[in-house]
């Protein structure tokens, strides 16, 4: 007997990266339960092509006109029915379609935050994979999913494990004050035992080896400085009504613990997996369901014994530097994504070293003076002006 039950329609935004590959596997994993109806994809337009191929979404956006025609080209030579649609009202439009239920935001940097306020205003159930239109929008961003209905589901592995270690009626939101803290668990990424003087000479394949996860590019970066877990920690005073000074972070080189919550009687809930994106996303697909995710299993016996430590503010200043803006409020934590995103991407084109990252970011914090109303147009001008500024450091202090 075939079921009844209606499949949910998917819109997977930035479906070529490492979040598009987990989310489509579980997709292929439970095609009983999910549709693929819409992918996005920038430059990789032949593994976007190849995903329409496979998956046969209903439309697939791309960036640019110019991506558009390369892969409307290969979809007509495979006789395909996906329309290619392109630029920002083709974002709007697969985040808000009626026919969509949930929406994987997937897109790495402030480029995602426009579709995700898409997806959150138009009432999805959104899965948020992008740091950035969290820090860029903060509490709003909430207060907009409560306007509309939307359902937001965190996908950093960190924030997934304190969701699903509170109690139901708490989630994203604590009035109740039971619990006490949350702990947000970092690998500590590649260069956890390196000395001052050897950051200061790693390279960007150095940086995007992390010992435990695949992920992307910037990412992987952001985890070797530690601003990935800055980040995470602003993002997490956002999701769950947390002041900074309750959310702590200590590293576990194991990636076992993937982050625990604290509660007033002393009782810590710890959520444990294998270091798998497939693990959250399976999660938040579900959720508040569960399904298989074909994640390998832990097997406690062969566990290696599990380490804490403090995180060094000395060797990672980045982390200080999203503590700090996670305190100050206002645009701080808008400025200090922008200047890290574009210090990062300096990093990656060998302009800068790994060591003048922090640099960058805290000559932005201290030079900007804007102030924002809130408004997304206000947000995006503070994100331009840090970027601005950014690369005008850049280029005056780093260059030639």
């Amino acid at each position: 007997m075939t079921s009844s039950r209606k499949k949910n329609a998917v819109t997977v935004l930035g479906a070529t990266g490492s979040i598009g590959d987990s989310t489509l596997d579980i997709i292929a994993q439970h095609s009983d339960k999910f549709d693929l109806f819409a992918v996005s994809g920038n430059q990789r337009i032949d593994k976007l092509a190849e995903i329409c191929r496979r998956f046969k979404p209903i439309y697939a956006v791309t960036v640019d006109r110019l991506a558009a025609e390369c892969l409307e080209k290969r979809i007509k030579l495979d006789s395909l029915d996906t329309k290619v649609i392109y630029g920002e009202v083709a974002f709007h439009s697969v985040c808000s379609h009626p026919d969509v239920d949930v929406v994987v935001t997937g897109i790495v940097g402030a480029a995602g935050l426009l579709p995700t306020l898409s997806a959150i205003d138009a009432g999805k159930k959104v899965l948020i994979a992008n740091k950035e239109p969290l820090v860029m929008m903060g509490q709003s961003i909430i207060l907009r999913a409560q306007a509309s209905g939307a359902t937001l589901v965190p996908l950093d592995s960190e924030h997934n494990a304190i969701l699903q270690c509170l109690p139901q009626r708490e989630r994203l939101d604590l009035p109740e004050k039971s619990v006490s803290s949350l702990l947000l668990t970092a690998s500590g990424g590649p260069f956890r035992t390196f000395s001052k003087v050897e950051l200061a000479h790693v390279t960007p394949a150095q940086a995007i080896a992390h010992p435990n996860w695949s992920m992307g590019t910037k990412i992987s970066v952001d985890s070797a400085t530690l601003m990935n877990k800055g980040l995470e920690l602003i993002e997490a005073c956002i999701l769950f009504s947390m002041h900074p000074s309750d959310v702590r972070v200590v590293i576990h080189p194991q990636s076992a613990i993937h982050s625990m919550v604290e509660y007033i009687d002393g009782s810590y809930l710890a959520q444990l997996g294998s270091p798998d994106m497939r693990i959250p996303i399976a999660y938040g697909l579900a959720y508040p369901e569960r399904i298989t995710s074909g994640a390998e299993k832990l097997d406690f016996t062969k566990c290696s014994p599990f380490e804490f430590e403090e995180p060094d503010l000395d060797r990672f200043p980045c982390l200080r530097l999203a503590r700090e803006a996670a305190e100050a409020g206002g645009i701080a934590p808008i400025v200090l994504s922008a200047a890290n995103e574009v210090a990062v991407g300096a990093f990656l084109n060998l302009q800068i070293r790994f060591t003048d990252i922090p640099t960058v970011i805290e000559f932005t914090l201290d030079t900007i003076d804007m102030i924002s109303d809130g408004s997304v147009e206000q947000i995006l001008s503070v994100d331009e002006e840090a970027r601005r500024l950014s690369k005008g450091l850049i280029e005056r202090q780093f260059s030639g």
